[in-house]
This record gives C-alpha cells, structure tokens and sequence, in this order.
C-alpha cells in the first residue's frame, strides 16, 4: 500500500487528543495518588502518548519503557509477542501502569501484563491511546482508554505505517481514493 496515494481520514483530531489526555491524566492521578506509580511505556508506538500522558500527571512517577514485537512493518499483529527489552527497575513496592498505543487483538497487553506480574508489583493495569474492542483474540480490558474506535487501520499520533507517520499530532484512518 502506497500511502501517500491513499485518503487520510481523521479519526481522533488533536484538540480530541489533548481533552481526552487531561480527563486521563486526572482519572489516573486520582487512582493513584498516594501511592508508588511506575509506568512502563511500550515503545515505540506508544512514547508520543506516553509523554504527554505523564505531563498531566499530578502525582511522582517513575517511567520505564520496554519494546515489544509483534507487528513487524505489517498492517496485522503477527500473533507472536516477543520482549525485545525489558525494564531494569525492580517493581515491588510500585503499582505499575502499562501504557501502549492501540489494544487490538490484547496478545501484547495480556503478555506484557502477565510478564510484569513475576515481577511482584503491587498491581498492573493498563492504559491506551486506542481501544479497538472488534479485534480482540484474548480477554483482556485496558483499564485507561483514550478512545474506542473501529476496525480500522489507523496510523498517527506515534503509530506507524513502515516506520513513518508518528509524528503526524492526530490519529487517521488511511482509505481508497476511490470510496
């Protein structure tokens, strides 16, 4: 797929971004004021998202990140995750928030989740920019989510198509010319 031949259709604008990170950053503030919050970032997709999040945070956090592969430079995950890298902080006494980009089928959130939990934090939950529930292939819920949205190919804000388009500061769906 040629990109640049294609439709970029708006899905989640930017001023949609930056509301929905303020009510985010109060909600996870909220939660976990008073206690140890570490939060480990999936890179890369997720560290544009990442550091605004933490901006709008109003309570001491940690930040650590790890880098997953599932996607490859496809359009579909490739059902297999592997940790690339892991964090180097040891996790007990904190309660960790994960946060990714997009949870579609969950097998990276589920298995990175499940991979922190040996780890004996306090807790682990989860938060993302996107939730696309239609793709879902495991039972996982994130517990933060920027926005529900449809199965649909969605590139921007820190997603990628090919290793290009991150730093694009909304989220677009890409569509034939021709519909």
């Amino acid at each position: 797929m040629d990109i640049d031949k294609k439709v970029w259709e708006v899905l989640c604008s930017e001023e949609d971004i930056l509301n929905r990170l303020n009510e985010l950053g109060t909600e996870i503030s909220d939660y976990y004021r008073g206690k140890n919050l570490y939060i480990v970032s999936l890179l890369k997709g997720s560290f544009i998202f990442t550091a605004d999040l933490v901006r709008k945070l109003d309570v001491p956090v940690k930040v650590d990140f790890m880098t997953t592969s599932s996607y490859g430079h496809g359009e579909e995950s490739s059902g297999s995750v592997k940790i690339v890298n892991d964090i180097k902080g040891d996790l007990k006494g904190y309660h960790v928030l994960v946060v990714d980009d997009i949870t579609d089928s969950g097998l990276t959130m589920k298995s990175v989740m499940d991979h922190l939990k040996t780890k004996n934090p306090e807790g682990v939950k989860s938060c993302v920019l996107l939730d696309k529930p239609e793709r879902r292939k495991v039972e996982i819920e994130p517990d933060y989510v920027g926005f529900t949205i449809p199965d649909k190919f969605v590139v921007g804000y820190g997603l990628n198509y090919g290793d290009y388009y991150r730093n694009i500061p909304y989220v677009f769906v890409v569509t034939d010319e021709d519909r």
